[in-house]
């Protein structure tokens, strides 16, 4: 059984990462949820730090990725925009074609990898 999973394709913005396997992942969890905080309990990360990758995704882009409603009866809300259904659509393109470009070198590099089973002497 190989080792490694594949790529991990991080888009950067300026110094830091504008979009990445998380923050796609959160953006998806939000859209089938409607909340952030549901989407971060799905993924087992803190409300807080959910609402700072929303913060930050906003903030990287000349669209809303996210938009938030505050308080109200129902609790306030989160819905992904068009825009942010749009990106994380073109993030997993460009991911399933980057995966597809180096599949080989993978599957080669996965050779030099130590299997799961194998343990070094005094290691666990």
């Amino acid at each position: 059984m190989p080792r490694y999973r594949g790529l991990t394709l991080r888009i950067l913005a300026k110094d830091s990462p504008a979009i990445g396997p998380g923050k796609a992942a959160l953006v998806a969890h939000i859209d089938e949820t409607g909340s952030i905080s549901a989407a971060a309990r799905a993924m087992g990360m803190s409300y807080r730090r959910a609402w700072q990758l929303v913060d930050a995704l906003n903030e990287s882009f000349l669209q809303p990725v996210v938009l938030t409603e505050i308080g109200g009866r129902r609790g306030g809300g989160a819905r992904v925009t068009e825009f942010g259904r749009e990106l994380v659509q073109a993030y997993r393109r460009m991911e399933h074609k980057a995966s597809i470009a180096i599949a080989r070198d993978l599957r080669e590099f996965n050779r030099h990898l130590r299997r799961p089973d194998t343990t070094r002497p005094g290691k666990r």
